[in-house]
């Protein structure tokens, strides 16, 4: 914008620049609103970044399991990826249970460390929030000899 001074007489004395700049909002962009993440989001990367550890062979309690397959097979269901996984998120902090099967022959101990890294690195990197615990309950494990627990179906 540029003002221009004149004399009574209607001659241009002199040009003064005077533009101004609009600032919109004010402040850094990331103060300007807040972002939530729903307790599912997490579920969904904690369990995935779970069952990638060597050693898990499946998430969730047996009944839990069973239920998952049956959902499976129902046409339009899908596989739940956030099975044998609880999240409570705040503001900027989320606490995790998850309720894992390992493998017969591993280490639980060395599979809990390993899933809780895993779990951790991928949600505060995803998320930004702070995993605060992730707390793990190894309900059962898969023997070689075990054939995988499916209902029978229904209908034929």
């Amino acid at each position: 914008m540029t003002d221009m001074t004149t004399t009574p007489e209607g001659d241009h004395e002199h040009q003064i620049s005077t533009r101004k700049t609009t600032r919109r909002g004010g402040g850094d962009p990331a103060t300007r609103g807040r972002t939530t993440i729903a307790d599912g989001v997490v579920e969904k990367i904690a369990g995935l970044a779970a069952r990638d550890v060597v050693g898990v062979h499946t998430m969730g309690s047996g009944l839990a399991r069973t239920f998952g397959a049956v959902r499976d097979r129902v046409p339009g269901g899908s596989k739940s990826v956030s099975r044998g996984v609880k999240a409570e998120v705040g503001e900027v902090q989320t606490a995790l249970d998850l309720e894992i099967v390992v493998d017969y022959g591993v280490s639980i101990a060395d599979v809990a460390h390993a899933v809780r890294e895993n779990v951790i690195a991928a949600v505060e990197r995803m998320t930004g929030l702070e995993v605060v615990e992730v707390n793990i309950a190894v309900s059962d494990v898969k023997l070689p000899e075990e054939e995988e627990e499916e209902p029978e179906p229904r209908l034929q």
